[in-house]
């Protein structure tokens, strides 16, 4: 007897507690909180996901804005510059001036964004569009956009500069008064045509100032337009150290091409092949009247040593 109630009190004590399980289900689990103000983890990826390079090519990677602008200045070697640093793994650019900051800005920064191209992790983000440096209101929206951004400005001998812009106004409207005509309010009294943008461009202190209301002039990099010509890879070598990428721009990237007159790639970005810019760089000046090129280094000498002193560069223009 004793036996028979044992054999029945442990086939009970099995069986009940499988009922009492499924009668009485335990309360569910909850998830353990998150710090006020976050969201739910990414979901990590599967371990055969693809690797960073592999989703790059494939056309993944995040479009982020800039880290850093070329702002200027216009004929002053902005063109080429970007093409330089293109050739750096790190560096992935807009090849079109997207003018956000001057012409676009009421598109929005998703607009903005979105014409940036793919980056992986650890690579810059860049754009240039040169006629940000003598926009008013560029350096606030910037500024709003990211404190942080880092901003190069290639300057190039004011009166130079000038020529080069006007040689490019011809080329589009050959029937514009000469420069001479334009470069003077009066030249009688020889009172300069500050109004004119080819002159006004050029006074690159005043531009300046703007940009300093915003930025420490620490994140501000002067390149030299003629010594992007003269020693290309000197050039790039303070761009890259600026940007803090590793120098891999070097003088084994560059040969001179003597018949335009400035430096071309060996390898262009995504090609084996040389690389030169196009037809409408390095175009031929027209011959300017030697007093009216004095009369216009006489007129920017002060602002050129104004603006050696704010940069703590000389430039050698004088």
């Amino acid at each position: 007897m004793l036996f028979l109630w044992l054999y029945m009190f442990y086939s009970c004590a099995g069986s009940c507690a499988g009922l009492a399980a499924r009668g009485s289900p335990a309360p569910p689990r909850t998830a353990p909180a998150l710090p006020e103000g976050s969201g739910p983890e990414e979901p990590r990826a599967a371990p055969d996901a693809a690797s960073p390079i592999s989703s790059f090519f494939n056309g993944s990677g995040t479009k982020r804005l800039p880290q850093a602008i070329i702002i200027g200045v216009k004929k002053g070697g902005t063109r080429a510059l970007l093409e330089f640093l293109r050739v750096h793994p790190d560096v992935r650019a807009v090849g079109a001036e997207p003018h956000f900051f001057d012409r676009n800005y009421e598109r929005g920064l998703a607009w903005y964004r979105d014409l940036m191209p793919r980056t992986l992790e650890g690579q810059i983000t860049m754009e240039k569009t040169p006629s940000y440096f003598v926009t008013k209101e560029a350096p606030a929206r910037i500024s709003s956009m990211s404190k942080g951004t880092k901003l190069i400005v290639v300057v190039r001998d004011p009166v130079t500069r000038a020529i080069s812009d006007y040689t490019q106004t011809l080329s589009k409207k050959p029937d514009i008064p000469t420069f001479e005509s334009l470069t003077f309010k009066n030249r009688t009294t020889g009172l300069i045509d500050t109004s004119w943008s080819a002159i006004q461009i050029g006074i690159y202190a005043k531009h300046l100032e703007n940009w300093l209301l915003y930025f420490p002039i620490g994140q501000i990099l002067f390149v030299s337009g003629e010594r992007l010509i003269s020693d290309p890879a000197g050039e790039l070598g303070r761009v890259q150290d600026f940007l803090g990428l590793k120098r891999i721009i070097t003088d084994k990237h560059f040969y001179f091409n003597k018949t335009k007159g400035f430096p071309c790639l060996k390898k262009a970005e995504g090609s084996s092949k040389p690389h030169c810019l196009g037809k409408t760089k390095g175009r031929t000046h027209p011959d300017i009247d030697q007093e009216v090129v004095q009369r216009l280094r006489d007129f920017y000498r002060p602002f050129n040593m104004k603006f050696y002193q704010m940069t703590g560069q000389d430039f050698g223009w004088d």
